[in-house]
């Protein structure tokens, strides 16, 4: 009968495996202007955000009195989606809003 070792050696990857770093995450922020109406950026907010409108409307006037306002928190990829969204919309609409994204 042949013995098993079940001990790992301390060269195996098990124990020298190394952590992963979570992906960064990237906020996608409106900014003010004095053209873009706020009933636009509602409706962005809830079309684009899947907000509801209580929580849209709260954003909007943040930025409106900040001049900016954070509409979501996502992966680099979807971030960048997002911001192309607004922004398509917003020049199809004939809206002057911008729309950044930065790491957070």
């Amino acid at each position: 009968m042949t013995k098993h070792n079940t001990q790992y050696d301390s060269d195996t990857d098990v124990l020298n495996r190394s952590r992963t770093t979570p992906p960064k995450r990237y906020g996608v922020y409106l900014l003010n202007d004095d053209y873009t109406t706020m009933d636009f950026v509602v409706k962005v907010l809830t079309e684009i955000f899947m907000m509801p409108e209580e929580r849209a409307v709260a954003v909007m006037l943040l930025v409106h009195h900040e001049g900016k306002g954070l509409c979501g928190v996502y992966s680099r990829d979807i971030a960048e989606t997002k911001q192309r969204q607004v922004m398509t919309c917003a020049r199809e609409e004939g809206h002057p809003l911008q729309c950044t994204v930065e790491e957070v």
